[in-house]
């Protein structure tokens, strides 16, 4: 009896949240805070929102905005779905540090090399512009020079850098950092104007689309 009080009251008290999470986000307007993304993409599946960072490892920006977000991703809700894109403009480095992240998320270390690739671009002033200063930074992590090559130039990396270009179009985005909320809504530092507003901002489109999905 008292576990099913418990579990209503926490159903209650998770719905007045979101409720007021969305009457929030009407705080924020269209066009200014916040852009629509036409058409809209696919978003959280089964009951969940997803939240998509789109980053470039060689933006100071980004940089700067990185310990945030994972500060941030300390208090989400369970419902929200988090994943980092590596943007892509035609640019040859940012494809290549694109290559650099998936490389790493098939390696199975994403985890491990994501915040030592940043300090080492951005303290260490290493440009990491050439796939053999990234092969050299992947050794740190007990990588093998031919175990690189192989994941490096797969065709699985491959496809996943392409998918994240099209991405980058189909969202809308402009520059980065930028947040994408639930396939819907993007919001980056042109709108936002703060990183912590940026937050703020992704929580309301957050709590819009979780009422959405509970009505």
């Amino acid at each position: 009896m008292i576990r099913r009080v418990f579990t209503q009251l926490l159903l209650v008290l998770s719905l007045m949240f979101m409720a007021a999470g969305a009457a929030h986000a009407e705080e924020y307007k269209a066009g200014e805070d916040y852009l629509m993304i036409t058409p809209a993409q696919p978003g959280g599946a089964n009951g969940k929102v997803q939240v998509v960072e789109m980053f470039w490892y060689g933006c100071p920006h980004c940089y700067e905005f990185d310990p945030m977000v994972d500060k941030w991703l300390e208090n989400k809700p369970d419902y929200v779905e988090f994943i980092r894109i590596p943007a892509i403009f035609n640019n040859k480095r940012w494809s290549l540090h694109a290559k650099a992240f998936y490389t790493a998320e098939l390696l199975g270390v994403g985890e491990k090399f994501h915040t030592p690739f940043f300090d080492a671009i951005h303290r260490g002033g290493q440009r990491m512009n050439t796939p053999e200063a990234i092969k050299a930074f992947f050794a740190k992590f007990g990588v093998d020079g031919d175990t690189f090559d192989e994941t490096f130039d797969s065709f699985a990396v491959q496809s996943k850098v392409r998918r994240a270009a099209d991405l980058t179009k189909k969202y809308g985005i402009k520059g980065v950092p930028s947040m994408v909320i639930n396939g819907k809504y993007q919001t980056g530092g042109r709108q936002s104007r703060t990183y912590p507003r940026m937050l703020k901002i992704t929580d309301a489109l957050i709590a819009r689309e979780a009422a959405r999905k509970n009505n």
